[in-house]
């Protein structure tokens, strides 16, 4: 049985859409290319892939075990094709980097900045995304390596600890609160907040520590995706928010100051995450070297509480 990789690229973005014309518009190739790509497969493999349901067609069990298999399948043959292209040219390729804010703003820039410098003609595509997103674009092989959060023994994946980042509850200097006497997670909530939006981890972390303490939510009166957006906030405002001690500042100079709240402290590990039996190019694996050396020059300078 003869499979070729173009007729399994096209049954993704088929299974992905669940439209024939949508995937045809991505691909960039006709319908009736996609249709015949579709029913040489289901030769090949003796059993239809599809259904239709309505105006649209769902996968079949043998669809969906397909499409199980056959993106790892095509994940292991574009990292085959990068790997003799990169030996084959001597060069180190391009690197597709993805990253959450926190890395975006600390690990990256040093680190990419010396890359480009050790070498020049290496190509960088860095995708700022939330936590989940990038570990799923991770796994289907879309990305290369992940900064952002890690954990030891995730399955499928090599981890390597950068730095610590601490999230703490953050209030401009001048706040009402540092007159006050704050010392556990219920005095805060006479305050009103500016938090993550509840996609992001910090703020599902912020909002469980009062409910697993029997407290309402924090009233939110700003919400944002924007992380980097926070501390410019909060430094405008008098709401409370909940952000990386790395966003305070140094000093007395620091319009930013921690409100001390030990039951709102949130601890998580940053670090550089690959697929264990994905393809590294030589200047992926010269980034990760740098980013390591980063996380290593972070670890020795973290904030202390101000």
């Amino acid at each position: 049985m003869d499979l070729e990789l173009r007729d399994l690229r096209y049954f993704s973005a088929i299974a992905q859409l669940g439209h024939v014309r949508r995937a045809a518009e991505r691909v960039h190739r006709s319908q009736p290319a996609l249709t015949k790509s579709i029913r040489r497969l289901e030769m090949a493999f003796g059993t239809p892939l599809f259904h239709r349901v309505g105006r649209g067609i769902r996968l079949t069990p043998a669809g969906e075990l397909l499409l199980a298999r056959g993106s790892r399948l095509q994940t292991v043959s574009e990292d085959l094709v990068r790997e003799i292209r990169d030996f084959a040219q001597g060069v180190g390729g391009h690197v597709r980097i993805g990253t959450t804010p926190l890395g975006a703003d600390y690990l990256l820039p040093d680190a990419c900045s010396l890359l480009l410098e050790r070498a020049p003609d290496v190509t960088l595509e860095i995708v700022i995304e939330a936590q989940a997103a990038l570990r799923d674009l991770l796994e289907a092989g879309a990305l290369d390596l992940v900064v952002g959060q890690v954990s030891e023994g995730e399955r499928g994946l090599f981890s390597d600890m950068a730095f610590e980042d601490v999230v703490v509850v953050v209030a401009r200097r001048s706040h009402a609160i540092f007159r006050k006497r704050v010392r556990r997670l219920a005095d805060l909530l006479e305050f009103r907040w500016i938090l993550p939006s509840p996609t992001l981890g910090s703020r599902q972390w912020i909002d469980n520590a009062f409910e697993s303490r029997g407290l309402r939510k924090p009233m939110v009166q700003i919400e944002s995706t924007s992380v980097q957006l926070l501390p410019q906030l909060i430094a405008r405002t008098d709401l409370l928010s909940f952000v990386s001690r790395r966003a305070i500042g140094r000093g007395r100079d620091s319009v930013l100051r921690e409100v001390v709240v030990a039951e709102a402290t949130m601890r998580r590990h940053y670090g550089i995450a690959y697929r264990a039996d994905g393809y590294l190019s030589p200047a992926a694996q010269r980034l990760v070297t740098l980013l390591k050396a980063e996380g290593r020059r972070m670890r020795s300078s973290a904030p202390s509480l101000v």
